[in-house]
């Protein structure tokens, strides 16, 4: 793109996350020279989500603001403004001020957390995604509520591990037999369920929320909790319903269906971060990413190929972390059924490895309070190179030395 043209270009992202603060970013440092317009639907100043869960919930910090200057990347930062629509044919997104002009627009406006049935509006109910949820959480934590978690996913054990933290008595609610269920084989998470007990939370798997009452949480089984608050973390999905009208491709999940350059079916539109899916040549499937490295890495993608560079696919090796009952659990990669599980090291002990192979290559890795493996083993997943089993499997050998 000349630089004439380029600096009369219009470049609008909706979502002012992690990936769509990156990308108005990313733009700058890769030397864009057009208008950016950057539209976040939360009156606060653009903030990263992890600390939300940990020290802004225990009010250790007051926010997690991105440490970057708007003003002077000349950014027309816009909050407070809720985007509803996008007609493609007038390359315009429609908003509660009126429509806001693109001539290239970045969809990047993440997940929305998933509602447990029959609580929405209901006193004492709440959800952990936003700035706003943490406010109203702290003072739950300070007053050391009875507290039901429902969900043992990533968010679900963050919490509970705050809450515990906080002088908090706590109880898990999980549908399914195991923490993790959705992500995770048995083999694997048997030994993460024994945490919550040391931790001393109580965690009740087969147990489903049948509703929810004052002060009680009733399971379909006529089990009755005591509850001053209820935290729901049962999943996330992409944050696209205002897309549908618009002829977007989607994917059944919600997500937009971007291509290895995260361009969408829409003309001049890309998609980035946990709102979209992408195809991964390294796994053999559309991958949707909903953590925050994938909101870190993509926006670079998005850029180069805005402003011309033209970049290579973007198949990122999947990469997240989580803090829970005083353990650094790291996970690398993305295993399927057809692959062979090796563990590194002793599940009942502080620290130890699980790695998926598949025709000897690494594909995959759990580590927890291994981050030297999580750091090797993502290098050896990023070059398919393949491992000795045997060695790979003794902890005391580095991964990088178990190379064939």
């Amino acid at each position: 793109m000349s630089e004439q043209k380029q600096a009369q270009q219009r470049v609008v992202i909706v979502g002012a996350g992690m990936a769509g603060v990156q990308t108005a970013v990313a733009l700058r440092e890769q030397g864009f020279t057009g208008r950016v317009v950057l539209i976040g639907a939360e009156p606060h100043q653009p903030y990263d989500r992890p600390p939300l869960s940990k020290a802004v919930l225990l009010g250790k910090a007051e926010d997690s603001a991105f440490d970057v200057d708007f003003e002077a990347l000349a950014i027309d930062l816009r909050l407070g403004l809720d985007v509803t629509g996008l007609r493609a044919e007038d390359h315009e997104v429609d908003t509660e001020a009126g429509p806001v002009p693109y001539d290239v627009l970045v969809l990047a406006t993440g997940a929305e957390p998933v509602t447990l049935p029959g609580t929405e509006g209901v006193p004492g109910v709440h959800l952990l995604r936003t700035l706003d949820d943490a406010a109203r959480l702290g003072p739950v934590l300070e007053r050391r509520h009875d507290i039901v978690v429902v969900g043992a996913g990533w968010i679900g054990a963050e919490f509970a591990t705050a809450a515990r933290e906080a002088g908090c008595a706590v109880i898990v609610v999980e549908a399914a037999d195991r923490p993790l269920a959705g992500v995770l084989p048995a083999e694997v998470t048997a030994p993460m369920a024994r945490w919550y007990e040391e931790s001393g939370t109580e965690l009740l798997t087969h147990a489903r929320v049948a509703t929810v009452e004052p002060g009680t949480v009733v399971l379909t089984d006529g089990r009755r909790l005591p509850a001053e608050a209820v935290v729901v973390g049962i999943g996330a999905r992409p944050a696209t319903g205002w897309l549908a009208e618009s002829g977007i491709a989607r994917d059944a999940d919600g997500s937009v269906t971007a291509d290895e350059r995260l361009r969408t079916s829409l003309p001049d539109v890309y998609a980035v971060g946990d709102c979209a899916s992408f195809p991964s040549a390294r796994y053999g499937r559309r991958l949707l990413v909903h953590h925050w490295d994938n909101a870190l890495q993509g926006p670079r993608t998005v850029a180069a190929d805005i402003i011309g560079e033209a970049p290579g696919p973007y198949d990122p090796v999947p990469y997240f972390w989580s803090e829970q009952f005083g353990r650094f659990v790291q996970y690398a990669g993305h295993h399927e059924g057809d692959t062979e599980l090796l563990r590194r090291g002793d599940p009942a002990g502080p620290s130890w490895s699980v790695l998926w192979l598949r025709d000897g290559a690494l594909v995959a890795l759990l580590a927890v309070g291994r981050p030297r493996d999580l750091a090797q083993g993502r290098k050896l997943i990023e070059s398919g190179t393949r491992i000795d089993p045997e060695r790979a499997a003794d902890p005391s050998v580095p991964l990088k030395a178990a190379v064939l």
